[in-house]
């Protein structure tokens, strides 16, 4: 017969433990504050790579010339009054290097194309979204993706001094690139924020040899709207579940199992405050994630405590029909949350980026999680049942099934 441990000798300490993290919690909310991402703050957002261009492009001439890379082909557009209209493609299975490609290139009157590195792909070349993609006398770089010799540490130290700046590599190796958030006041000026950053990079690394993927930026309505969103979003999961579970077992089972939500979401919000991991829609989504794994583990033990108050006659409290569900169900909790795990620590060691707060999180939510679902739900619901006594017809309709099944 399995043995049943006594978890309710554990249910005032670890409310104790509970209770004093969620201070440390609350202590660091006034004094640290949550680090906000982009999502949930006005500011801008700049991907950028940083290596030498391998060929540049010009044009002389009375046409409008514009040029669209993909990684099978380069498209020149030529439009304009004085020339027939039309459009060039290079193909990169006919022109795989930069070489050829220039030699075709360099046969449309008035473009000429300059090589620094004519064996690399050409596959594998991108242009500066920041640049306007049409040709002028000013010449237009094309860089190569996987070329990269800057470190992140480089990068950070080019942009010290820029407030409220987080940067993050996205890749590794040479295909790497940099992900540069900065936050801005209310009223502030985006111009000057993206001068900042990019005057910054342009005198630490070289204008030529600075190219940016993408930008973006946030206003305030936006960031204001996405907070209220998700608000709203979280109160109202908290409340569907509480409908469900009391639909299906009883009052205080519900409120247990929402006061099991709010401890796994006052506990990770104290180790985003502590350790000032960015806020932002991945980290809700973690949150999220982490009431769905919580709110199925408490409602397995749950499912067990109902059965047991049917099937538990000799019980004299209802401490003992916890103690049975809880050692009934100890080891699926902790196999769960365990294999869950190896999963999500793997994503922590090997990714970056966003993917690498949400393992931080689930990790420290799925911890949370498997330990409210034991103790701080079901230590809730035996305080609701201190005065529980069993009666007799659930006395009666036990012994009548046992007689049943012999």
């Amino acid at each position: 017969m399995k043995k049943t441990l006594s978890f309710n000798k554990g249910f005032l300490p670890c409310a104790i433990i509970s209770l004093v993290l969620i201070i440390a919690g609350v202590v660091g909310f006034f004094t640290k504050g949550i680090n906000f991402g982009i999502d949930y703050k006005p500011g801008h957002i700049e991907e950028i790579r940083i290596a030498t261009p391998v060929a540049d492009l010009s044009y002389t001439g009375d046409a409008k010339v514009t040029v669209d890379i993909s990684s099978t082909k380069l498209d020149v557009v030529i439009s304009g009054a004085s020339v027939t209209n039309e459009t060039k493609t290079f193909d990169f299975v006919t022109y795989p290097t930069v070489q050829s490609l220039a030699s075709a290139m360099n046969q449309i009157q008035g473009v000429k194309m300059n090589v620094t590195n004519g064996s690399f792909d050409a596959s594998r070349l991108f242009m500066n979204s920041a640049v306007t993609n049409q040709l002028s006398e000013t010449v237009t770089y094309l860089y190569p993706l996987g070329a990269s010799t800057v470190s992140i540490d480089e990068v950070r130290g080019a942009l010290a001094g820029v407030e409220s700046i987080s940067i993050k590599q996205l890749g590794d190796g040479v295909d790497v690139s940099y992900q540069i958030r900065v936050g801005v006041s209310e009223g502030g000026e985006q111009a000057s924020v993206l001068n900042s950053i990019n005057d910054k990079l342009y005198s630490k690394f070289g204008k030529a040899n600075v190219a940016i993927v993408k930008t973006d930026f946030i206003g305030s309505s936006s960031s204001k709207s996405n907070t209220i969103k998700s608000v709203i979003m979280f109160a109202l999961t908290l409340l569907l579940i509480w409908v469900y579970a009391a639909i299906r077992f009883h009052w205080d089972f519900a409120l247990g199992s929402i006061v099991a939500l709010l401890h796994d979401t006052c506990i990770m919000i104290a180790f985003i405050c502590w350790s000032q991991l960015e806020f932002s829609a991945t980290v809700l989504a973690a949150v999220l994630t982490i009431i769905g794994y919580s709110i199925n583990a408490t409602v397995v033990i749950l499912d067990r405590v109902r059965y047991n108050l049917k099937y538990m006659p000799e019980a004299k409290n209802f401490n003992e029909i916890l103690n049975k569900a809880l050692s009934d169900t100890l080891l699926r909790s902790i196999l769960t949350t365990v294999t869950t795990l190896f999963a999500v620590v793997s994503l922590y060691v090997f990714t970056t980026g966003a993917i690498k707060d949400f393992a931080l999180a689930m990790i420290v939510g799925l911890i949370s999680g498997m330990y409210s679902s034991i103790f701080i739900s079901s230590g809730f619901i035996s305080l609701c049942r201190k005065n529980w006594k069993p009666e007799f017809g659930v006395h009666h309709s036990a012994k009548t099934a046992a007689k049943d099944t012999e």
